[in-house]
């Protein structure tokens, strides 16, 4: 099995960005930048209430407009997100699709995003030797999304129905804040939309206001290093694809 380490120094190389010195616990932004990923594979070892509150204390530095600092964060472990999770799964099986309290997808896929849509499931099948007709396999890795793929706390993101588009984009900042500052503290993440399809259920189960808006989830804990889903990354834009300098 190929070790998480080389395959960070790999992609880093590969990718010509910011070395990252694993002897050395000082991590700068780019060094964050580039090791976060999203897992899809969690150990159960459980994740601190320090670790946590360090991590968003961190993050509640990102910036909103007005400063508005939109955010409302639920931290689910234990009994609870069990309960939560085996709901979610429960409805999916039994045919429920659920919908998000917002479209977060375009309702017709066009390129280039068609293609990079297309190629990251690609990427991620072949990586489990998922053949394409194997739909009961295709059927059961989806369904991961609804367990947090294991890991030991999700947190739940809320929005007051008042606020409006741009709060978005703070929202934006606000998770990617989280996500880099989890990094440094040795944790893994990975933000999920399917974690926001079942948006009654969620905020029943916590309390929120029916009209607040759930924008999405986000699995927290420790990388299982040796499960195989852990073992690739998807490929990303030079920045001469979508950026344009004007003097």
């Amino acid at each position: 099995m190929i070790g998480f380490r080389k395959i960070i120094r790999d992609y880093l190389t590969d990718f010509n960005c910011h070395s990252f010195n694993w002897n050395n616990t000082t991590m700068n932004v780019a060094d964050a930048l580039t090791a976060r990923k999203s897992t899809r594979a969690f150990l159960d070892t459980p994740v601190s209430r320090e670790k946590i509150e360090k991590i968003l204390s961190s993050a509640r530095h990102a910036p909103s407009g007005t400063n508005a600092q939109p955010w409302q964060v639920a931290v689910v472990s234990g009994k609870k997100k069990d309960e939560m999770t085996a709901e979610m799964e429960k409805l999916f099986r039994e045919g429920d699709m659920g919908e998000m309290d917002y479209q977060y997808y375009p309702l017709k896929w066009q390129d280039p995003y068609k293609s990079r849509k297309v190629a990251c499931g690609l990427q991620l099948y072949s990586t489990l030797h998922i053949e394409r007709k194997d739909k009961e396999k295709r059927y059961e890795q989806w369904i991961a999304n609804y367990q947090g793929f294991g890991a030991p706390v999700i947190l739940f993101f809320f929005l007051d129905p008042v606020m409006k588009t741009g709060s978005f984009l703070d929202y934006g900042m606000f998770l990617q804040s989280i996500m880099l500052s989890a990094v440094e503290e040795g944790l893994s993440t990975c933000a999920q939309a399917a974690l926001g399809q079942y948006p009654e259920l969620i905020k029943k189960s916590l309390g929120y206001d029916n009209e607040s808006i759930l924008i999405c989830g986000l699995a927290l804990g420790y990388e299982d290093k040796e499960d195989p889903v852990n073992n690739y990354r998807t490929p990303r834009e030079d920045i001469g694809v979508f950026t344009h300098f004007f003097d």
